[in-house]
Formats: structure tokens, sequence, C-alpha cells
């Protein structure tokens, strides 16, 4: 089994989730993409979505599926979406596809965030996959001084911008022992919009594709 067969079990596995006349929250990236095939089939069942990017948007509407802004329906019950890594207490590195403000915004707007993937994103200690952080352009050079200070290495996504019109530096270099106080500390830095650290509001469930079938983790 490949890890895009496992990614789309997970996904299949999240649709138990979805509540009748829900508006769900949708994440972005290959396996929010097959969440939003999945959802395609049952979409007669919700109400709505709300997407953390462009692209999950354009997605689902082309399967027909309601598009809301997140203003217009206050709290979620459920959102769905992939993660880079994720450690067994289901604090996650997200945004490897850039889209890491929404999808933090829509997750705390969510009263249960489900966490799709293949196995191989479970991880003892977060941090070999680049942790992204969206930054003001202007600041882009203060927060890459900064970045080197706690340690990290940072390197500018070149040739990319935001769905806010912002930039994304890419950090390697960092174990991350203690998420959430990277977290916070990440955010402190003048001109960082946020980071792809989901440790202050990890995921309540942890769904993980495998040879096996699919794993949980949490709730």
């Amino acid at each position: 089994m490949t890890r895009d067969e496992q990614k789309k079990q997970a996904a299949e596995a999240a649709l138990e989730y979805v509540e009748a006349g829900a508006i769900v929250g949708i994440g972005t990236g290959s396996t929010a993409n097959h969440f939003i095939d999945a959802l395609a089939r049952i979409k007669n069942r919700i109400d709505g979505t709300v997407a953390s990017s462009e692209a999950s948007a354009l997605r689902l509407k082309a399967h027909g599926i309601s598009v809301f802004d997140l203003n217009s329906v206050g709290d979620i019950p459920l959102y769905v979406d992939g993660a880079d890594e994720s450690n067994q207490h289901l604090q996650l590195v997200k945004g490897g596809g850039g889209a890491l403000t929404r999808e933090k915004i829509v997750a705390a707007a969510s009263r249960k965030f489900i966490c799709i993937a293949d196995d191989s994103k479970l991880v003892d200690v977060l941090g070999a996959f680049a942790l992204p952080i969206e930054v003001i352009s202007m600041a882009r050079s203060y927060v890459a001084r900064q970045i080197v200070k706690l340690g990290g290495t940072p390197a500018l996504r070149e040739g990319f911008v935001t769905d806010n019109g912002n930039l994304i530096i890419d950090v390697r270099g960092l174990s991350i022992v203690n998420p959430p106080e990277l977290e916070r500390q990440l955010n402190n830095i003048a001109g960082v919009v946020t980071n792809g650290l989901f440790a202050l509001r990890p995921a309540d469930v942890l769904l993980l594709g495998s040879e096996k079938g699919v794993r949980k983790l949490g709730g």
C-alpha cells in the first residue's frame, strides 16, 4: 500500500465524524484533498464547509459543495486536515502547503479537530520536517535573525506568497521538545503572522492510515 493510499484510507475514516446538517472545516493539502473527494459523496447531508485555502475552496466548489466565509458561520463542529508531523500528544507541524494561518484559524474556531495522515507522520520529537513560519514581507530578515538565535536555520520559500499576501520562512535544525512554548516564542517575534506548530490547539483525534488499517489516537 502506497503512502497516498494510506492517506486516502485515513480520509475515508474521517467521514464517520461528519454529522448531518453540519458545517465542516476543511484543511489544505494532498490528504485534505482525499477528504474533500470523499465528502462529495455525502455532500447532501451537510450544510456546507469553511475552507482554509483558496485551493481547497476551488476543489470543494468543483464538487458542488457550498463554501462559506468563517465570519458568517461562527463556531464549527468539525475540522478535518492533514499534518506534516504529529507526536503522541497530537501536537502537529503543519504548513507544508503554506496555508498554516488560515488552517490555524479554522482549527481554533472548531469544536473538534480530526487530523488525518499516513503513519509515517507520527514521530517521537517534532522538527525533522521544516517548520513553516508566515511573516510580513518587511520583517523577513529580522525574523530570520531571531530564528537563528533560537538555534534554527531559516530559508525563504522562494517564489511563494500565501493566500494572505505574506511570505513563508521554513526553519530546519530545531528539535522541538516543548512545542507549546516554542509556538508562543515564535508568535511573539514582531513580524510573525503565525507559525506551523499546532500545539496550543492540538488535534483531538489522529487517524493514521497504515498497512494494517486505520489507527486512531486520542478522543
